[in-house]
C-alpha cells in the first residue's frame, strides 16, 4: 500500500533550517509521520522549545553554523545515535535581495554561494558517508527555488545562481551516490509565505510577484511538506536526481 510516511516511522531524520518558515513545517511533518527529528539551525533559534513541542518522542536538536564544515559529521553521528537515519532535508538557505544587480556586493555574493551551495555539497557528502558507514539506504532532499529556472529578478540573480547550482549539484550527486543506495532529489518552491519571501520587498513588488502565480496566492509552508515526505519515504524508492516543482503553476517546464 502506498503511504507518504513509508519507511520513516521509528527512523531518524535531519532537518536543517529547522526554525525557518519551511523548515519548521517540515519538522512537524516528519514528527507526525513517526520519525525522530534532529533539528539543526543557528544558535539562538529556540530549537529547544520547538523540540519539546513536537508530537512523538525521541527528538533532538543541535545549534550549529553549517558554514563550519567541521561540524557536519557530528550532525549525522547524533542522528544515527537516535535511530537509524532515513533522510536529510536540507532547508537552510540565505537570501540577500537587492533592488538592482549594481547594488550587489561581494559580501552578498559570498554569503549566498557559501551558504546555499558550498554547504549543500559538503553536507550532502557527509550524509552519504553516514549512510554508507551504517550500510543503509537513504534519501537526501535539497531545497532549490523556482529562481533557478527564471534567473531571478533584479538584485536576486545571485540567489538564483546559487539555487541553480543546487539543482546541478543534486543531479550530479544523485548519479555519484546511487551505487551506495543514497537518493538525492530537490524540491523547488515558488512563492511561499515566509519571512525570507517578504524581506527587502516593497508591497508593490510582492503584489506584482503574486500576480504571476496562476493559483493567485503564496503557498503556506505546510504545502511544501508533502513533497518532502514523499521524497524521503520508501514511496519514492525509484526516484533520484529529480527536481520537484511546487510553485502554484508559476513555473511550468
Amino acid at each position: 500500500m502506498w503511504r507518504n510516511d513509508a519507511g520513516l516511522s521509528g527512523k531518524s531524520v535531519v532537518v536543517t533550517g529547522a526554525a525557518g518558515g519551511i523548515g519548521s513545517a517540515v519538522v512537524q511533518g516528519f514528527a507526525q509521520a513517526g520519525a525522530h527529528v534532529l533539528l539543526i539551525d543557528m544558535p539562538g533559534k529556540s530549537l529547544k522549545q520547538m523540540c519539546q513541542g513536537l508530537p512523538g518522542l525521541g527528538h533532538n536538536y543541535l545549534e550549529i553554523d553549517l558554514s563550519d564544515l567541521s561540524g557536519h559529521s557530528l550532525i549525522f553521528e547524533t542522528a544515527q545515535s537516535m535511530a537509524p537515519l532515513a533522510a536529510l532535508a536540507h532547508c537552510a538557505a540565505v537570501s540577500r535581495r537587492r533592488a538592482d544587480v549594481d547594488d550587489v556586493t561581494e559580501a552578498d555574493w559570498d554569503i549566498q554561494l557559501d551558504t546555499n551551495l558550498k554547504t549543500t555539497f559538503f553536507l550532502n557528502r557527509a550524509a552519504r558517508t553516514s549512510f554508507k558507514k551504517h550500510k543503509s539506504a537513504g534519501s537526501i532532499i535539497n531545497f532549490a527555488s523556482q529562481a533557478w529556472w527564471s534567473g531571478g529578478f533584479g538584485g536576486s540573480v545571485v540567489y538564483a545562481a546559487s539555487k541553480g547550482g543546487v539543482v546541478s549539484l543534486t543531479k550530479g550527486l544523485a548519479r555519484a551516490f546511487a551505487a551506495d543506495r543514497v537518493r538525492v532529489n530537490a524540491v523547488s518552491p515558488g512563492g511561499v509565505d515566509t519571512p525570507m519571501m517578504v524581506a527587502d520587498q516593497t508591497p508593490e513588488a510582492l503584489a506584482n510577484f503574486v500576480s504571476m502565480i496562476p493559483v493567485g496566492r503564496l503557498a503556506n509552508p505546510e504545502e511544501l511538506v508533502g513533497a518532502v515526505l514523499f521524497l524521503a519515504s520508501d514511496s519514492s524508492s525509484y526516484v533520484t536526481g529529480t527536481v520537484m516543482n511546487v510553485s502554484g503553476g508559476q513555473l511550468m517546464y
